[in-house]
């Protein structure tokens, strides 16, 4: 992909009020399941918006970093900084292994031909969807594990986390969630809280590594459309706040689970294409 191609405003940019509806509609489904709704954002950013592959990463990491940062001080008031503090070892653990997770995932999303990207996004789709049901339909306990496996463990996944995260411009915290909760056995409240403390720096280093390639440029060219879709994002996740337990998981996260593989249907789609 050419600068000159990925730095081309969108068919849809210049409709800016559909770009806050857009956001609106993702932070609200993510409010509604208490996650930030970046990875219902990258097959719009694609598909209703016509950004390439790596240009809605970048877009979509830009953004998410964003809603993060406002995420994390409502966090803050829900969940004690004491009572995080008392969990810094979690945070480090998994940061050993999410930051060159980052760096690496962000290093290899654009060295990727275009083609492969989307098929990766893709793949990444579906493993978002099984996690999505599998932490919202089943009871994750801890898997007990001693000191030096655990330390181990957790910097394997971390690494793998921010593989993912940086590749499809997410947060993370469908992945960070349940894997704190399953090798550290913290409650799901602290562990909302410990994943936005992860995925901050984590995004940071990403978005340090997209910063050096020639299609970060995007960003500046769409700017206008970024801060309109971050503002959508944000007022939508307040309303997903509000809106939490309205509609039944039973309901809503099967759903949103097809919504996922259809997209990533439509990923596979665009390597063919």
């Amino acid at each position: 992909m050419t600068v000159k191609e990925s730095t081309m405003p969108a068919p849809a940019a210049r409709s800016l009020p559909v770009a806050f509806t857009a956001g609106a509609v993702v932070g609200t489904l993510g409010g509604m399941i208490g996650l930030g709704g970046a990875e219902f954002r990258l097959p719009l950013l694609i598909g209703l918006f016509g950004f390439a592959a790596l240009s809605a990463v970048i877009l979509n990491k830009a953004m998410s970093l964003i809603v993060v940062l406002v995420a994390l001080p409502a966090r803050l008031a829900a969940v004690p900084l004491a009572e995080l503090a008392a969990h810094w070892t979690v945070a480090v653990n998994l940061l050993a292994g999410s930051l060159l997770g980052a760096w690496a995932g962000a290093s290899w999303a654009v060295r990727m031909r275009t083609a492969t990207l989307y098929k990766v996004l893709g793949a990444l789709m579906v493993l978002m969807a099984a996690a999505l049901v599998l932490t919202h339909t089943t009871a994750v306990g801890s898997l007990a594990l001693p000191g030096p496996p655990l330390a181990v463990t957790g910097v394997v996944a971390g690494f793998g986390i921010g593989v993912v995260a940086a590749i499809m411009g997410v947060a993370g915290g469908e992945l960070l969630i349940p894997t704190i909760v399953l090798l550290y056995a913290v409650d799901i409240k602290a562990a909302g809280s410990l994943s936005l403390v992860v995925s901050l720096p984590t995004m940071l280093v990403a978005f340090a590594r997209y910063s050096r390639d020639g299609s970060f440029a995007v960003l500046g060219a769409n700017l206008r459309f970024t801060v309109i879709m971050i503002a959508g994002s944000v007022a939508g996740a307040l309303l997903g706040g509000l809106l939490l337990g309205v509609v039944p998981d039973l309901v809503l996260i099967p759903a949103l689970a097809v919504v996922l593989v259809i997209s990533a249907v439509k990923m596979a789609r665009h390597a063919r294409d």
